[in-house]
């Protein structure tokens, strides 16, 4: 034996033999015993180099190629492996056999001629040129296949693997193969060489031919015995390592595994490389289309698909993708059906929905059916091949129509049968439906607005609830409601309509009192269409609420009929009929250079308005040019965000003037800011002739609030939005608009829509707006007026057409655009005739304002609020102009049949006969009339325009002469410090009112030399045409040269300049024409008005104070309107009887009687008339009670020391009329009871009660006033103007009642507002019987404050605080420490101590002006309140004195003498130093005041 001893460098390499049972199959049965696989599996390891047939029967020709050699053995090649100690070794592997002659099936002849026994135990085998064997395949194609010869020819063999088999063998016995082994094991041994005894085939192994093999083992010198099996891959290395240990004596003894252990080691193996690969084919392949060539190449590189490829080999790993594939396919078949099933329903509804047509028909008779239908191919598709799933159809994703074969499964027969009880259930769900509403319909117990839960119990039952699910019937039940809702409200309107008289008699504005509003549900009480509400009574109340709104306030916006107003579709006939001047002026608006700007004002604090400017900005051309609708439009901005009453805040500049204004807001405070800088605006413009502010388009906008930590929701700004524009009259937009993201206030295209608005209303403004040239006015002799009113049924068409179709029809050019121009013989001339057709909410705004010569008005027979609101417009009408009644009917045959339009019909003709009017009916069958029918009424008017002209010039004259005597109290006086009708919040604005007919309302008041001169044209033949050309006067126009009549003859530009002179005079004497602003443009409401000065109920008059500027020395002035009660004693306002009184006030009355009302002349008008004196003027409940007595103290004299002396011979004249105006009550008022200018009053306990009685030792501070002052200085000490801002007198009052019934209250949970808070302190000092100051201690405050020293003048102020009472002394330290906490942010909320000094004084010393002495000190009282708040740390807390920051003029420290409070010459205003907001601004009435002494000094 040679061993393979070798130096450590060089591999060792063995040589070894394997053998076993072998030859002819008598010997050895039909296989062999695995002698060949055990070779090839250790040889070639991998799966796909692993043969399982190696058959030993062979040709001549393949038993002497190279591989065979002749010889019986098998070269297999060389091996390289590791051991178990990792020393590398080389393996020279022999199979000894015998191979059969396919032709003798006997042994072929060899070179060695000794039996297999013998020949196998050979250690030395030679045999030149022999080729390594790969295969059975290989032999005679060896060319095909690596060629590798046996080294030098020969081999020593080492040792001996002997082979037996453990399977059962076919036709053999186990038994004689084991006698054959043993008989070789003998002759093996003899070599003296390490034999192991190999067991193959375990894997199919019996259990007693293993154990006799061991056995025999056993027997043969403790053999080693490997389990094998080389089909799986068992311990084949396992048998072949443990020979090379048995050769090589220095290696360690290999452990035997048992061979089932080891085959479960290899299964783990080979499911662990399983499931990688699997996961490899599933992570590449996506597509049940794919192939196993391009995945296959894909994966070649992956060590998962190489692991497995070796192990189980390369068809196995083809298998595992096919099954793959296969799933996949299935996967997306089955998607594919699940979609298909799932149309399935969808096209049985679009097919067949409809129950009768397959109610009884099979799944197969359905299938017929479809294919009848002419849209089947739209959801099904025949396939020539089926099943559709076997087709390609099931890669056709773009057709999505299912397979028609898809209907012949069980799946679609059991939808279909699914689709049949759908349509089953829906139609008795539908029969449920259809008798539950029937039931809604005919039961008497619903009525409007009741509950479901009340209404239940009568018309639901078992069917209903089994077949209807809750939301189903609640649903039903809820439209139910709405449309009964809806018809009762309608039916509500049309009753309000009907009482339209009641609402014209009393004289309701913006915020009715609650006696009007009880009068309104007494009358409508018993009506039933008022009763059918109920159960809505919020709703009921909002409907009155909105149509007091309208009646207050009559536009085509708020027309009940909107947005089918008369005026509308009147304006639409006859813009269609015409081209007006305006619309000339438009197409060549090149001209105009006016007409593609738009100049917009953005409002908004706390940068809102500068922030959206430059975002519209960044949507301009670079030359600030804006595109709409592809046309070019310069776009001009102005941003707004402080006090609007200063010049550099004005909405209007000399070179600005806004077409529309946007308003944005993104909190309380800053849509508290919107509202006032609005109400100012409009104020600003009251009474002016470029009042066009009013009238400024607005928008409101909630915007984007970056950072939002005020816990203001998104809902509650949404809402008040929607409120506040709703008092606007103004658009509304919010943040739920598409496209507005964060960063962005408004998107371009709400900008392009607001700009579009801008664009249609100022064409609008610009037509209504245009003045009549003269000769336009010269050529019209009369104006006649059509009233229609709205909701009639019947067409304004039909109405005008006769009148639009007229040859003498033309186009009016005094600018309206609801009138015609008419030229028609009347007599025996022709008249040019201006037609204005309007609606009555309209016309009711003209009968007093406007010269009209007739009315022409319509109503409908068969509808009692057409009449009813003919009847009210008639009330007010005066009794010599003529009216023609029109009453429209179905026809003569409706008439004797509808008893409602006979009794109209002849109520109309009563009407009319009583007025002596003119009455006419006509059918609506029949509506094109001729204007022939109106011509006895236009005679009538000719003959009496002479009349009425000269009576609309005395009322015009004779209200002229009466503004001086009723501008403070008019129920309409333009600015609001002299508005008798206090509104209860500054957020609470009301809208401007609708003039169609643009003219001015505020009139130049005349001189007594005027109503002189009046008075001595009365009974001259020119009358009526001095009277025209006055009233061209007093309405600002152009005076119309009427031609006058040929006897009378005189100078029109003498009287007219005469007229002018005086007009000028009346100017300068006029009140009303004074500046009602201060010169430097100061807004004196930045400052709260010191109202809560003076203490509450006011029991005799109101007064109303206000701070003026430091020029006129600091003086406060009181307004008292004393002139409550009218002339008639009713306080009801009319403007007839108003200017009767006032007329009459100035003069006798003149020679021409004064024509009455149709009212006092019809029994059948005016029949609410007795409501018109039982109220008293304004609106509201403000001040009812106390408002009643003071007309009973009016109506009785002025009496007591409160009177006004008509004469006071001790007293200068000057100083006379003055104190009449500021003299005030000197009795103290009653603490109780607490009265609410826009609440009705409550019992208090804490309020209005001494202080003494809400203070003790332990707690010195009234706990209402502490827990104020904690929560404005926990989050409002950066508030803007904190104290000086008002809050709304309806909150503070509510924070008030909820505190006096719960003293536990947590404002901050409330969400109240800081002003409302700070309000609300406020108002409980000044609720108090007793001053904070006590009376006592104001006279030592002012001489202490006399002495000029500063230090002196602090020590004195600090000894008369001592003297304070003890509860006054603690509360007062409390307020001023919190005042100058507040002062000390004034850097943020621009309140300095001189301001809260302004704002609080009147409130904490509340002083009696009963004396000039005390007029005087006023300006005092306000410095020692600001030495207080200014020196706190000294006067309170023992610190020394602090040095001021600056001597300004008008502080403490400037020490200023007091100067006298009024001279007879103005004075002049000190320069202010430059803070915001400015010092004490000067009074409103201050000028009004200094000139009315100038004009009395000059007279």
């Amino acid at each position: 034996m040679m061993m393979a001893r070798k130096q450590d460098v060089r591999i060792p390499t063995y040589n070894i033999s394997v053998v076993g049972l072998s030859g002819t199959e008598k010997e050895k049965g039909q296989c062999g015993i695995g002698k060949s696989c055990l070779c090839n599996r250790f040889v070639r390891p991998s799966a796909d180099e692993f043969h399982l047939d190696h058959t030993s029967v062979l040709s001549t020709s393949d038993f002497g190629g190279r591989v065979v050699n002749n010889d019986h053995f098998l070269y297999w090649g060389e091996v390289s492996r590791s051991l178990e100690d990792c020393v590398e070794c080389k393996m020279h592997i022999v199979e000894q056999t015998e191979f059969i002659d396919d032709q003798t099936f006997q042994p072929h002849r060899s070179t060695a001629l000794q039996p297999y026994i013998k020949r196998a135990a050979a250690t030395k085998l030679a045999s030149a040129e022999k080729l390594m064997y790969f295969c059975t395949d290989q032999l005679g194609l060896e060319q095909d296949f690596e060629q590798k010869q046996m080294p030098d020819g020969k081999l020593l063999v080492d040792g001996f693997l002997l082979g037996i088999d453990v399977s059962r063998g076919m036709n053999r016995n186990f038994d004689d193969q084991l006698k054959f082994v043993s008989n070789l094991y003998n002759q093996l041994a003899k070599t003296k060489k390490p034999i192991v005894v190999v067991l193959t085939k375990c894997d199919e192994g019996v259990e007693r031919y293993i154990r006799d093999a061991h056995t025999f083992a056993l027997s043969k010198k403790n053999l080693q015995v490997v389990e094998t099996s080389a089909r799986s891959n068992v311990n084949v290395d396992l048998a072949f390592s443990t020979l090379v240990q048995l050769i090589d004596k220095s290696r360690g003894k290999t452990k035997i595994i048992p061979y089932f252990e080891a085959l479960k080691q290899q299964s783990q193996q080979i499911a662990t490389a399983k499931d990688k690969y699997e996961w490899l084919v599933s992570r590449i392949v996506k597509n049940h289309n794919e192939n196993w060539l391009s995945v296959s190449r894909k994966m070649q590189a992956s060590p998962e698909y190489q692991d497995y490829v070796y192990l189980e080999g390369t068809q196995k790993a083809k298998k595992l993708f096919l099954q793959h594939i296969h799933r996949l396919k299935h996967e997306h078949i089955e998607r594919r059906r699940k979609l298909y099933l799932a149309a399935l329903p969808l096209a049985f509804e679009a097919l067949i929905p409809n129950l009768d047509e397959v109610d009884h028909l099979s799944c197969i008779k359905a299938k017929k059916l479809l294919e009848t239908k002419p849209e089947f191919l739209k959801w099904f598709v025949v396939l020539e091949e089926t099943p559709w799933d076997a087709t390609s159809h099931i890669d056709n994703m773009e057709n999505e129509r299912i397979p028609f074969d898809l209907m012949d499964t069980v799946p679609a027969e059991q939808l279909y049968e699914t689709h049949l009880e759908k349509l089953r259930n829906e139609r008795k769900r539908a029969e449920m439906r259809r008798a539950f509403k029937e039931n809604l319909e005919t039961s008497p117990f619903i009525t409007p607005g009741k509950p479901w839960e009340e209404a239940r119990s009568f018309i639901m039952n078992e069917d209903f609830y089994q077949w209807l699910e809750e939301s189903v019937y609640m649903d039903i039940y809820g439209k139910h409601q709405k449309q009964i809702i809806d018809r009762a409200k309608e039916e509500f309107q049309e009753l309000l309509l009907e009482y339209s008289e009641l609402f014209y008699e009393l004289e309701l504005d913006a915020k009715p009192s609650k006696e009007k509003m009880g009068v309104i549900q007494d009358v409508l009480g018993e009506e039933q269409r008022f009763k059918a509400l109920q159960k809505l009574q919020a709703e009921r109340d909002a409907l009155i609420l909105k149509h007091i709104h309208f009646v207050y306030h009559p536009t085509k916006e708020t027309c009940p009929s909107c947005p089918v107003c008369v005026d509308a579709k009147i304006e639409h006939l006859i813009s269609s009929r015409f081209i007006r001047p305006s619309d000339r002026n438009q197409k060549n608006s090149l001209s105009d250079p006016n007409i593609d700007r738009i100049n917009l004002v953005i409002l908004g604090k706390d940068g809102l308005a500068r922030e959206l400017a430059n975002e519209i900005r960044a949507l301009c051309t670079n030359d600030d040019k804006y595109v709409i609708d592809g046309k070019m439009y310069e776009l001009s901005l102005r941003p707004i965000e402080g006090n609007v009453r200063l010049p550099v805040n004005s909405f209007q500049t000399p070179t600005f003037q806004p077409h529309g204004c946007l308003c944005l807001y993104n909190s309380k405070e800053s849509l508290s800011y919107v509202v006032e800088s609005i109400e100012k605006s409009r104020e600003s413009t009251l009474g002016r002739r470029d009042n066009h502010l009013v009238h400024l388009p607005l928008t409101l906008i909630l915007v984007n609030k970056r950072g939002d930590t005020s816990g203001e929701t998104l809902h509650s700004l949404i809402q008040q939005g929607q409120q506040i524009a709703s008092k606007l009259q103004c658009v509304f937009l919010d943040p739920a608009s598409a496209g507005i993201g964060y960063g962005r206030n408004i998107n371009e295209k709400q900008i392009s829509q607001v700009l579009k608005g801008l664009l249609d209303s100022k064409r609008n403004l610009n037509l209504v707006s245009s003045t009549a040239s003269i000769k336009d006015l010269a050529d019209v002799d009369l104006r006649i007026v059509m009233c229609l009113m709205c909701g009639d049924p019947f067409s304004a068409d039909d109405i005008l057409s006769p009148v639009l179709q007229s040859q003498t029809c033309k186009s009016s050019h005094c600018g309206s655009s609801n009138s015609v121009l008419l030229e028609l013989p009347i007599g025996l001339h022709k008249k040019r005739i201006e037609l204005s057709v309007l609606s009555y909410h309209s016309s009711f705004s003209i009968r007093k304002s406007r010269l009209v010569h007739g009315y022409i008005v319509f109503y409908s027979a068969k509808r009692k609020a057409s009449l009813a609101m003919l009847r009210a417009f008639l009330c007010e009408v005066q009794d010599i102009i003529p009216i023609q009644l029109v009453a429209l009917t179905d026809g003569a045959i409706d008439v004797l049949d509808n008893d409602l339009s006979r009794e109209q019909l002849t109520e109309g003709e009563e009407i009319a006969q009583e007025i002596d009017g003119r009455f006419t009916s006509i059918p609506c069958s029949q509506p094109q009339h001729k204007l022939e029918l109106f011509h006895p009424f236009f005679k009538d008017v000719v003959e009496k325009k002479n009349i009425i002209e000269a009576t609309h010039m005395y009322d015009n004259v004779a209200e002229a002469c009466s503004t001086t005597e009723e501008v403070f109290n008019s129920p309409r006086a333009g600015s609001p410090l002299c508005n008798s009708n206090l509104q209860d919040s500054e957020e609470d604005v009301e809208p401007p009112s609708y003039h169609l007919f643009r003219e001015d309302t505020t009139l130049p008041s005349l001189s007594k030399d005027h109503s002189k001169f009046s008075m001595e044209l009365e009974g001259n033949d020119g009358l009526s045409f001095i009277m025209s050309n006055f009233e061209s006067k007093l309405n600002n126009k152009v005076p119309p040269p009427v031609k006058p009549k040929p006897p009378v003859h005189f100078d029109i530009t003498k009287d007219l300049s005469y007229l002018d002179q005086g007009h000028r005079e009346g100017q300068r004497k006029s009140v009303s024409s004074s500046p009602w602003m201060p010169q430097d443009g100061f807004d004196p409401s930045d400052y709260a008005e010191p109202m809560d000065a003076v203490v509450k109920p006011r029991n005799e008059e109101e007064n109303i104070y206000s701070v003026p500027h430091d020029s006129t020395q600091g003086k406060i002035i009181t307004i008292r309107n004393i002139n409550k009660a009218q002339s008639n004693g009713s306080g009801n306002g009319s403007d007839s009887e108003m200017d009767t009184s006032s007329l009459e006030r100035g003069r006798k009355v003149s020679a021409v009687s004064k024509p009455v009302l149709y009212r006092t002349r019809c029994t059948r008008l005016g029949r609410f008339a007795s409501y018109r004196t039982s109220f008293s003027v304004g609106s509201d409940d403000e001040l009812g009670p106390i408002r009643k007595k003071e007309e009973d103290q009016a109506s009785q004299g002025y009496k007591g020391d409160n009177a006004v002396i008509p004469y006071e011979t001790d007293e200068d004249p000057r100083r006379r009329n003055i104190l009449r105006s500021l003299r005030r009550n000197t009795k103290k008022p009653k603490p109780k009871p607490r009265p609410s200018i826009t609440k009705a009053t409550w019992e208090s306990n804490y309020f209005g009660v001494p202080l003494t009685t809400v203070v003790t030792p332990e707690k010195p501070i009234p706990i209402f006033i502490e827990r104020c002052i904690e929560y404005i200085e926990a989050t409002g000490l950066s508030t803007e103007g904190i104290y000086r801002v008002s809050g709304n007198k309806s909150e503070m009052e509510s924070l008030q009642r909820q505190f006096d019934q719960d003293h536990n209250l947590d404002l901050a949970e409330k969400d109240f507002t800081v002003n409302t808070v700070a309000g609300a302190m406020k108002s409980f000092f000044s609720e108090l019987p007793d001053p904070l100051v006590p009376y006592s201690m104001q006279i030592d405050l002012v001489e202490a404050h006399k002495i000029n020293d500063r230090e002196q003048k602090l020590h004195a102020l600090k000894e008369v605080l001592k003297k304070f009472p003890k509860e006054n002394h603690e509360v007062f330290k409390y307020v001023i420490s919190h005042l100058n906490k507040v002062s000390h942010n004034n850097k943020v909320n621009l309140m300095t101590s001189e301001n809260l000094s302004i704002c609080f004084w009147p409130t904490l010393m509340r002083p009696d002006f009963s004396s000039m002495d005390a007029l005087t000190a006023t300006r005092s009282y306000q410095t020692i309140i600001e030495l207080f708040i200014q020196q706190c740390p000294f006067f309170f807390y023992n610190r020394p004195i602090s040095e001021p920051p600056g001597a300004a003029p008008g502080s403490p420290s400037a020490m200023a003498p007091t100067v006298p409070f009024l001279t007879s010459t103005p004075a002049t205003s000190q320069p202010s130093p430059p803070q915001s907001p400015p010092p004490t601004p000067q009074s409103p009435m201050q000028p009004l005041l200094s000139s009315q002494l100038q004009a009395e000094h000059t007279l």
